[in-house]
């Protein structure tokens, strides 16, 4: 049985899906938020063997922007 040893916030690469960062972990669930392919869900046991530790730095966190109210046009 493998060990999981990618704590939250950890680096790793997929072989399929790319680069991405742990977002949840636990000896039965993996959640992982690939850079190019959105956040997967994978059973711990069956994806350790495709995973490796990354050395690269977290990407930036987005910041999403504050949607404006669209107010109708003034009448004269």
């Amino acid at each position: 049985m493998a060990s999981n040893n990618f704590a939250q916030g950890a680096q790793v690469e997929h072989q399929k899906f790319g680069l991405g960062t742990v977002m949840a972990s636990s000896d039965e669930r993996i959640v992982i938020k690939f850079d190019d392919h959105g956040e997967k869900k994978f059973v711990t046991n069956m994806v350790m063997g495709s995973l490796k530790k990354s050395d690269r730095q977290p990407p930036a966190a987005q910041k999403k922007g504050a949607r404006r109210k669209k107010t109708a046009p003034a009448t004269a």
